[in-house]
């Protein structure tokens, strides 16, 4: 008196060349969002420092 056989699903292992490629992925979009960040940041410093030094802004408060 067998029961109908119930076919299970077969658990596969992970695929490992698809988990790597889904992190480079990530970590190149992750890097460029930084390195954009990091740029932004850099410009404005410049900016700063050059206006600073020609004289157009100052750090020191005014006294009045």
């Amino acid at each position: 008196m067998a029961g109908p056989r119930i076919p299970h699903p077969t658990l596969k292992g992970p695929n490992v060349v698809k988990e790597i490629a889904i992190g480079v992925v990530l970590g190149l979009a992750a890097g460029s969002v930084w390195k954009m960040h990091q740029l932004s940041e850099q410009r404005r410093v410049r900016a700063f420092y050059d206006m600073l030094n020609k004289g157009e802004i100052t750090v020191v408060a005014q006294e009045e």
